[in-house]
């Protein structure tokens, strides 16, 4: 009888293990259930609610108007998606941001935004976001960004004629040096053979372009509406100098008035509509500073690997340092064989000629300082700034402005191609009826 009692108060305790076991498990996935799959990887609801808050923090702290939520989750979970991709394939490729270089960025981000990193990080919690969050999320965005300039840089290219056409166009309209902040709003068409598909888009923009008209505001629209990459920032394209102005918007531009909703545009990707929120500057700049700069720069290949390539760089930047002769170090070690043949000498360089981490770096330097270690897309490079001067604009700074502006815009078209095509071929389940398809 006793065994039959603790027989039976056994079976009863495994029972009540299973059913606290159940509810606790049950409990997990309604806090934390995978929401998409996407190819080797999974979405869950705690990344969709963790990203959902990052960017509802920083629209509120913008002043810009959200839109419903469903909405939102649907244009935040496409996010995720497309970053979820290109972050599977730079793990393929064998990408990594190390954290020094993590660190060199966030500290700039804060330098940029007069900031301390306390500051920083403050400003971040008063946002909604945490300090390790805002870290991860800016370690991916500078993957993604890697992967970008990687797959779409190889797909752009600028011919001499093109340059030529750019300049006796620039200068037969007498282009200032003013500098627009402008915010953008995409209604994409994927067939403009498909009349029924164009016809739609055409009357949604043109529905919105009324609306903003009447008051809505601009960047809530773009962030409810945009079929935009830059969507969820309220359609910010940033600072962007007269003769830089994508194509499809040069002419507008200029004659537009802050805060007022352009003309209906059309190019290959879809209808748009830009708004310039400010505008600065407009003066004929006559002279420009250039900086005279050499370095020394470490790729990464199949035989050496993102840490190996990072060890060496500072390892080289320490026996600078230590006063080796930077020329000796560079023509022996530099993986740039032009600059390195002789002595990392870059010449006169301008604004605008290298790529945005050289740059910063070079503009952050002061006249003889030993600057980095720090990442482009190149590899890990160290730089010294020998001299400064103010320079005369001349035909090859022009000639470069206009190469970069070209290169930016078709870049930008791209972008947004590769973009749609990379979701087009990606594998995409959607889970507790998350997705406008159960499968896509």
């Amino acid at each position: 009888m006793k065994a039959n009692l603790r027989h039976c108060a056994q079976m009863m305790l495994a029972l009540m293990v299973v059913m606290v076991s159940a509810t606790v498990q049950a409990d997990r996935k309604l806090l934390d259930q995978v929401v998409a799959v996407v190819n080797d990887d999974v979405i869950l609801q705690s990344e969709l609610e963790a990203r959902i808050n990052t960017i509802t923090g920083r629209l509120r702290a913008q002043g810009t108007g959200l839109p419903p939520r469903d909405i939102l989750e649907e244009r935040v979970l496409e996010q995720l998606i497309s970053e979820s991709i290109q972050l599977q394939m730079a793990d393929r490729a064998g990408m990594r941001i190390s954290d020094n270089e993590l660190n060199e960025t966030l500290a700039s981000i804060a330098q940029r935004n007069n900031m301390t990193l306390a500051q920083f990080e403050q400003q971040l919690v008063q946002e909604g976001v945490t300090y390790r969050e805002a870290r991860e999320q800016i370690r991916n965005e500078m993957i993604t960004s890697r992967v970008q300039q990687r797959q779409v840089g190889n797909r752009v290219r600028v011919t001499d004629r093109e340059v030529e056409n750019y300049l006796a166009a620039m200068a037969g309209q007498g282009r200032s040096n003013a500098e627009y902040e402008l915010a953008h709003i995409l209604i994409e068409v994927n067939d403009f053979n498909d009349e029924e598909e164009v016809s739609a888009a055409r009357e949604k923009v043109e529905q919105l372009r009324e609306e903003i008209a009447e008051g809505r505001d601009f960047r809530s629209v773009a962030v409810a509406e945009s079929d935009a990459s830059n969507a969820l920032d309220g359609g910010n394209m940033g600072w962007r100098a007269e003769n830089q102005l994508p194509s499809l918007v040069a002419d507008v531009v200029p004659d537009l008035e802050t805060g007022t909703v352009s003309p209906v545009l059309r190019n290959s990707s879809g209808f748009h509509l830009v708004m310039v929120m400010d505008r600065r500057g407009g003066d004929k700049a006559q002279f420009i500073e250039q900086s005279k700069v050499r370095h020394i720069l470490v790729r990464t290949s199949e035989t050496v690997s993102e840490a190996q390539a990072e060890a060496t760089i500072r390892d080289l930047y320490q026996q600078i340092d230590n006063g080796a002769d930077f020329a000796v170090i560079a023509r022996e070690h530099s993986d740039d064989p032009v600059s390195g043949s002789d002595g990392g000498n870059l010449g006169w360089v301008s604004p605008g000629q290298m790529v945005p981490e050289f740059e910063q770096a070079m503009m952050e330097a002061d006249v003889g300082e030993l600057k980095g270690p720090f990442r482009s897309q190149f590899g890990w490079h160290i730089l010294q700034v020998q001299d400064r001067r103010q320079q005369d604009i001349s035909g090859d700074v022009r000639e470069s402005e206009a190469r970069q502006a070209i290169y930016r815009r078709k870049f930008d078209t791209e972008l947004q191609n590769w973009l749609r095509e990379i979701r087009d071929e990606a594998f995409i389940e959607f889970k507790s009826g998350y997705g406008a398809d159960s499968q896509s």
